[in-house]
């Protein structure tokens, strides 16, 4: 999803499809599914002296929200090499907007702290197939900020609820403090008759955007334009997001280098395996992972992968300078406030290129040939960047689903988090998923082997048997990690009913919906022209 008002995007992952996928599943086009633009949010500070002091590498940029000035531009990230070299009003160089990129995005230290944020959809305790009015999620978001939460708390333009944890010391760490904050949420939620619902995409109802602000109606105008999808990934999805610090300055496995690829090789099974998002307007989408399929059909130039992903030659920060500044703008922030769309796909470096002359009253300036560009704007500019893999000075993996029930959040941090950080978990994952290097690499996450996983989850069988050989790695990690008897055990059960068994927690939910009709169904039509679902 978008990000916050104060951060950067959030991540959505894809569902899955169940047995009748080849009666259900409607022709290869991923944009016919659903429709939106990246989605900001509303934030909430927690009351002061609210616990979670960040800490260490991943402390400085975990949520990398920047603070907000005006209209909800944020200020320089203040972290990173560089940092406080350039004030957010200055207009920043080619050089400089390098460096930033390589050295904010990428932090570097021991991999030993955990986050995660998780996005929840918030549905009408009564009556869930009704959308809830935007005043009561206001009022409700509302009584929300006067929680004492350890976590960020944000509002995305649909509606949607985001906490972001702070980094914990341990996986167990992490879940405790995120458990209690969502505990409270939940209690303050029912008072008003809503509950957090996790779903990887809005099943029921049309998503649609709730918060009116400039910025997001800029956001509208720039996917509408050729990817109308824009607008469900805006307004209707929601997801967990594992958040693992970069890793050491080396070539080694614990090194960011590594760990970068093997995020990436990892992605299409953490997509299968946790699909949670098979409808759209109360029908099978032909797609396990619905989420997913909104990404897939999203512009490329800020949703795929960076080049060079599964080279080991290739230095993640630098490729990811190059991407970063060759992404077209999405919105530019004018000296009267407004928020414009550049009209002839503007990249940032374009955008320093062509300078626009002194700030100010410019008469002749327009979106193609703005003001020039400033730190905040760089700093905006990453946030609306959405890989599958996103450095924010630690890797945010952003492929998942939204879980069922009150816990089920917990079995993809914990699985991703051993996978990455325990090193003999690593080198099991690795081993068995490099030789889908060629199915996982360039593209991403519109590469076949993303798209299978979108489609079919564990249904497919390279990824089953890849899933099975991960999630037994990642069993023994958890062990190692000193993860707590409950996360063990959480994860024992998934792996059990789902992963043992070549299924998903979408096909939980398409066995359901079939069983309850007993007819054959049609997919959900394509997106309208206004891109709704």
């Amino acid at each position: 999803m978008p990000a916050p008002d104060t951060a950067g995007p959030a991540g959505t992952a894809p569902p899955r499809l169940t047995a009748p996928t080849a009666s259900t599943a409607p022709p290869d086009r991923l944009g016919a599914v659903t429709g939106a633009a990246p989605r900001g949010a509303d934030r909430a500070a927690s009351a002061p002296g609210a616990p979670g002091a960040r800490s260490g590498a991943v402390a400085a940029v975990l949520r990398t929200r920047p603070r907000v000035t005006v209209a909800g531009t944020p200020e320089p990230g203040g972290t990173g090499p560089g940092a406080g070299e350039v004030t957010g009003d200055e207009p920043i160089t080619l050089a400089e907007a390098e460096e930033r990129a390589r050295g904010i995005c990428f932090k570097n230290g021991p991999p030993s702290r955990v986050g995660v944020e998780l996005e929840w959809l918030v549905h009408d305790a009564a009556d869930p197939a009704a959308p809830a009015a935007p005043e009561r999620l206001a009022a409700a978001f509302d009584g929300l900020r006067t929680l004492r939460l350890g976590s960020a708390l944000t509002r995305e333009p649909g509606g949607q609820i985001e906490l972001s944890s702070a980094p914990a010391a341990s996986l167990t760490a992490c879940v405790d403090a995120m458990a209690a904050d969502l505990a409270q949420v939940r209690e303050r939620l029912r008072d008003h008759g809503l509950v957090l619902a996790g779903y990887g995409h809005e099943p029921r109802h049309r998503p649609r955007r709730v918060l009116d602000q400039p910025r997001y109606a800029a956001m509208e105008s720039y996917f509408d334009r050729h990817w109308p999808v824009g607008r469900a990934m805006m307004c209707g999805t929601a997801s967990v997001q594992v958040c693992l610090d970069a890793g050491h300055d080396d070539h080694g496995p614990r090194g960011y280098r590594h760990r970068w690829r093997l995020a990436h090789l990892l992605g299409p099974v953490l997509i299968a395996a946790f699909a949670h998002s098979p409808f759209s307007r109360g029908r099978p989408t032909g797609f396990r992972s619905t989420r997913q399929a909104v990404w897939i059909a999203l512009d490329p130039s800020r949703t795929c992968a960076p080049p060079g992903i599964a080279d080991p030659r290739t230095d993640p920060r630098d490729a990811w300078a190059r991407y970063a500044l060759d992404a077209p703008v999405l919105c530019v922030r004018q000296d009267d406030g407004r928020w414009e769309v550049p009209d002839d796909g503007m990249t940032f470096r374009q955008w320093i290129h062509r300078g626009g002359g002194p700030r100010g009253g410019h008469p002749g300036r327009t979106a193609t040939a703005p003001r020039p560009p400033t730190a905040d704007d760089l700093a905006y500019h990453l946030t609306t960047l959405f890989p599958p893999v996103r450095p924010r000075g630690h890797l945010e993996l952003r492929m998942i689903d939204a879980q069922p029930g009150a816990d089920g959040w917990i079995v993809p941090l914990a699985v991703t988090t051993a996978l990455l950080d325990d090193p003999e978990a690593a080198t099991a994952a690795h081993r068995t998923l490099a030789p889908l290097a060629d199915r996982v690499r360039g593209d991403a996450p519109g590469g076949p082997l993303w798209r299978r996983a979108a489609r079919h989850g564990l249904t497919d069988p390279v990824l089953r048997r890849a899933a099975v050989a991960c999630f037994a790695a990642a069993q023994e990690g958890l062990e190692r990690l000193g993860a707590s008897a409950a996360i063990r055990a959480a994860v024992d059960e998934f792996t059990e009913r789902h992963v043992a068994r070549g299924r998903c927690p979408a096909d939980d939910l398409l066995d359901t919906f079939l069983a309850e009709r007993r007819t054959p169904v049609r997919p959900a039509p394509p997106a309208g022209k206004d891109g709704s679902a």
